[in-house]
């Protein structure tokens, strides 16, 4: 069974900017479109570009729960990931995600493009609930939004 362990915070972008230390251009990112076939579970299908310009399609399942929750990940080609394309419910969300390195940790952040241009979000991945509960954000975090329901990119995509 694969476990996703993940905390989530909303980002404010004039905070962002504030921040001396983080150019973002010279971090990592890829480019994301992602679309949901269910939304319970969640059944989401992704295509991701790199910053090199390689790309990679897959189909993710993601069981119930806001702080642990099960996750699978399988590969699709671009053929497959076209067709299911066409069978999405709700809005496709497109972002960008940079990779931030923090101590041991990676922050993927994820700025939003399109109808939800303007929101940004912050998840750290944790491979113990313990090291989750005991995580120092950075200040540049704003609100947590792991118990929060309403939040995940599948809310989003079926948001007006």
């Amino acid at each position: 069974m694969g476990l996703e362990i993940e905390r989530k915070w909303l980002v404010k972008e004039e905070i962002l900017k504030k921040q001396d230390c983080i150019h973002l251009e010279d971090f990592d990112y890829r480019d994301i479109s992602q679309g949901y076939l269910c939304a319970v579970p969640v059944i989401r299908i992704r295509k991701s570009i790199k910053k090199s310009g390689e790309s990679h399609y897959m189909l993710s399942y993601k069981g119930r729960g806001l702080l642990e929750r099960e996750e699978y990940n399988l590969p699709l080609t671009a053929e497959a990931y076209e067709s299911l394309k066409g069978k999405i419910e709700g809005r496709l969300i497109e972002k960008r995600r940079y990779i931030l390195p923090f101590g041991k940790y990676k922050i993927e952040l994820d700025i939003f493009k399109g109808k939800l241009e303007g929101l940004i979000y912050a998840e750290v991945e944790f491979p113990s609930k313990e090291e989750a509960e005991n995580f120092s954000a950075p200040e540049w975090f704003n609100r947590e939004l792991t118990e929060e329901p309403g939040n995940s990119n599948a809310d989003l995509a079926f948001r007006n």
